[in-house]
């Protein structure tokens, strides 16, 4: 799935979280106070993820798990917390360095380990489940179905992810945000229309085998997002 369109947009996305955007998404993961916008946004993702946490079971001893865009490690420490082992994958090196100075604190029942790369790659082998939280919003439905695709092929239980819905609401706030400096904007996001994608994910080959679970919503102001779970069966 490595065409151009992937690998460009994939660099633009890199730019971005290791670049303009980093100071404020190392914010978003500590207690610091934000301005209005910015604590919703962090509210929605502790949402998110609490959300996705719960498609998968308390105990996930002996389950490996990639933590697709890790971000801060937020979602790792909480797989890692029920005694998963986890891999964590950024675009980001320096977002990548901040989630380990982390982690160093802590005593895990589990396992992390981060890395920088390619949430994509086959070099990080097998897993019996992956969670994208908010990882794969930017790029072209067609790129996002065939991203599922490559990880449903390494992928032995479950996969739980989110897109963002298409909405009026989120249309709208999209359209705002472009007119920002070139400098603060980060990659569009693309909606997507729910049914369309779990009807194109369900025909493709490597979904063969499995089904659309769950799928719920969290809006909290400036923050929209929607989960979906596939299973295999």
């Amino acid at each position: 799935m490595q065409h151009a369109r992937y690998i460009q947009r994939r660099g633009e996305i890199k730019r971005y979280f290791n670049g303009t955007a980093l100071d404020r998404w190392k914010k978003l993961a500590t207690d610091e106070p934000l301005n209005r916008i910015r604590e919703t946004v962090r509210a929605g993702r502790d949402q998110m993820r609490d959300l996705l946490l719960s498609y998968l079971p308390e105990d996930l001893s002996g389950w490996r798990i990639l933590d697709a865009g890790c971000g801060a490690g937020a979602m790792s420490v909480e797989l890692a917390g029920r005694g998963a082992d986890v891999i964590g994958i950024d675009l980001s090196p320096e977002m990548i360095r901040f989630a380990e100075a982390a982690v160093e604190r802590l005593s895990l029942p589990g396992s992390v380990h981060f890395e920088a790369g390619d949430m994509l790659s086959p070099a990080f082998g097998r897993f019996d489940a992956v969670v994208a939280m908010d990882s794969l919003i930017h790029y072209k439905f067609d790129d996002t179905v065939a991203a599922f695709s490559t990880l449903a092929e390494r992928t032995d239980r479950k996969i739980v992810a989110t897109f963002a819905p298409r909405t009026i609401p989120l249309t709208v706030m999209h359209a705002v945000g472009r007119l920002f400096p070139q400098s603060d904007r980060a990659p569009s996001i693309q909606p997507t229309a729910k049914l369309r994608l779990e009807r194109h994910l369900m025909l493709q080959a490597a979904f063969s085998g499995w089904n659309v679970g769950r799928s719920e919503c969290v809006k909290s102001g400036f923050y929209t997002s929607q989960a979906i779970e596939v299973i295999r069966q």
